[in-house]
Parts: C-alpha cells; structure tokens; sequence
C-alpha cells in the first residue's frame, strides 16, 4: 500500500462519486465513471490521480475468497504484551505485519495492545503461527483468540458522505 502523501485538498460532489464507484469495483472504465458522474474520462483521470498522489487511494487490490483458496478459518486475536516500551511495540509491529497470515493488524486502546485478523489453512497452521508468533515472543504477556464462524459481511468500504470532503 501506498503512505499518504502531503498534498491536502477538499474533495467535492465529484469525487465523492468517483470514489462509490470505485470502492465497489475499482477496474470500471474511466469513461463508465465519467458517464455517471457527468465528467470526461479525462477529467475522471486527473481526478484519480490526484486522490491517489494525495494518498487517498491507497490501493488498487482484488478481493479474494480465502476459502476457495485454501484459507477457509479466520481468526480474530488480542494480543497483550508484557511492556509497552516503544522499541518493543515497534518490533510487534514489524512482526506483525511480516507474517503472510496476518490480514489486519490494530495497535489499540484497552486491555489488549493489538488485535489482529488472521487468515489460515487449519487449526494446527494457527498453533505453529501462535508458537512463531506468541510463544516464541518473550514480550508477548497474553492473547485471546476468536475463531469466526461465518464471514457475515468482509470488506474495507469507507463511508462516503458529505462529512466526507476535508482531507
């Protein structure tokens, strides 16, 4: 994913559109989005780019069925660490997000530090991440894990409304 740039700017009617239109299938044609936004396809263009230069688009991505693809178990799990010194909460991070399995990953408020969503094949490819993950990390006090079953509604949409215009 790209970091939000710099570029500050206020997002109108125009963009807004775009950005429905894109959240629910980002490879609609420019021209598609122009008719339905009342826009030229070159217009719809500068428009995107400058979203994604400013860092409002992040990504371009598919959705994938992690079931059909062999990772049919998601795992919801609050980990707690032994001490919240900097240094070892940047290396959670870092770890965190290193492993393949970890789809999101929250530094939170509370009793846990992180909660995570996990993807995995089975029960025992989540007891050998734990090990890698958790018991193999001394900083890491405690972690509570959710097994989900069944996927209600998935998805990354950002409400877009009119409070929506400030970046």
């Amino acid at each position: 994913m790209k970091k939000a740039a710099s570029t500050s700017f206020t997002l109108d009617a125009f963009d807004l559109a775009i950005l429905r239109i894109l959240q629910r299938d980002n490879t609609t044609p420019q021209r598609v989005i122009g008719e339905a936004v009342n826009l030229s396809a070159p217009a719809v263009q500068r428009r995107i780019r400058r979203m994604e230069e400013a860092g409002i688009i992040q990504a371009n991505v598919a959705l994938l069925d992690p079931a059909r693809l062999g990772q049919p178990i998601t795992i919801f799990v609050e980990v707690e660490l032994e001490s919240e010194r900097a240094d070892l909460i940047d290396a959670a991070k870092r770890d965190f997000t290193a492993a393949p399995e970890v789809q999101q990953c929250y530094y939170v408020t509370g009793e846990a530090d992180f909660v995570l969503v996990i993807l995995v094949s089975s029960m025992a490819a989540y007891e050998a991440l734990t090990r890698r993950l958790f018991f193999a990390n001394n900083n890491v006090r405690k972690f509570r894990t959710f097994v989900a079953m069944d996927r209600v509604k998935v998805g990354l949409g950002v409400p877009l409304d009119a409070s929506s215009t400030g970046t």
